[in-house]
């Protein structure tokens, strides 16, 4: 799909929302040795959500990292670490991150079902395509090509969106089957929620046509104002040509908080200098041939630099 010329965006029709990465890993949100107050385990999370909450934070993201790697040594799974912070807040909706390839569909859209139920239609899902290939591999899985991947997780996604809203559901596809499944019961329905909400994230024209053809929300990582209105502008094409409307849009930021602008600016300069640098540049290379893999070129981190990995969903950038 060719870029779209930047141009100016319209005001959003919906309101804007918050949401906060979930630090179900260990390691902190930054790969540096610098200090910090995160941490990997359930009661200061439950504390952070709650938190969250009570100050306007409609949504959590949990992360999936299956192996220790990368500065995260230690990592709770993310479905079920969702489904604890949902039984222990009122309001937030949290967003569970998972992998196709590693999950049936069929399996994941019982337990999504049953998550929404507990927590009364806050539950929600994040399908990554996957950038470690070692996570595959280890488990005996295939590691399929960049664009193939996302052509499986939109596989996923359409088997899952299908199961959740329809009785008898049948697909015929390249990596999943359905053949006269129903499942009881269905997800909570509220208006103009038929089911949990589906996000995505990617940079790629892949990830990109994909969001317009299948998906409620699309991530956008590590982009200008320009780089983001392309992303946009793409997706709202692949949505047209779908016939659909197209995704909300999530922007990933990170935030120091001092003072003054000189003192923020002084502690990214130390987190950057006390970089884990074997961790960073393990990530480094790892993501940047991912990202690199794809037809055309684009995609995640294929031109970060070791400055922008030190955050590691290019948030310093």
């Amino acid at each position: 799909m060719p870029a779209h010329p930047a141009k100016p965006l319209q005001h959003p029709a919906q309101p804007l929302h918050f949401a906060y990465w979930v630090p179900n890993v260990s390691g902190g949100l930054v790969t540096s040795t610098i200090a910090q107050r995160t941490d990997w385990g359930y009661d200061y999370n439950r504390e952070l959500a709650r938190l969250a909450e009570n100050n306007g934070f409609e949504y959590a993201l949990t992360q999936v990292r299956y192996l220790a790697s990368y500065g995260a040594e230690y990592q709770h799974e993310s479905t079920g670490f969702s489904l604890a912070l949902l039984l222990a807040t009122e309001r937030l909706k949290v967003i569970a991150a998972v992998h196709p390839g590693l999950w049936h569909p069929g399996v994941l859209a019982k337990f999504g079902a049953t998550a929404d139920h507990l927590s009364h239609g806050r539950f929600a899902v994040n399908v990554v395509s996957g950038w470690f290939k070692r996570e595959f591999t280890a488990l005996g899985e295939p590691w399929l090509e960049h664009d193939e991947r996302y052509r499986r997780s939109e596989e996923f996604i359409t088997a899952l969106r299908r199961i959740w809203t329809e009785d008898h559901a049948e697909l015929a596809g390249d990596f999943y089957r359905l053949r006269d499944f129903s499942l009881k019961p269905k997800p909570v329905q509220l208006p103009g929620r038929p089911h949990p909400e589906i996000f995505q994230g990617g940079n790629s024209t892949a990830a990109r046509r994909m969001a317009g053809r299948v998906s409620d929300w699309y991530f956008s990582n590590g982009r200008d104002f320009d780089g983001v209105t392309e992303q946009i502008a793409d997706i709202r094409a692949a949505a047209a040509e779908a016939g659909r409307t197209p995704p909300k849009f999530g922007l990933n930021g990170f935030l120091i908080a001092r003072d003054t602008e000189a003192e923020a600016r002084d502690t990214l300069r130390e987190i950057v200098a006390r970089a884990d640098t074997r961790a960073v540049e393990g990530f480094g290379a790892a993501v940047q041939q991912a990202g690199r893999s794809t037809a055309d070129g684009k995609g995640m981190w294929e031109d970060s630099s070791f400055e922008d990995l030190v955050q590691y969903n290019d948030g310093f950038r």
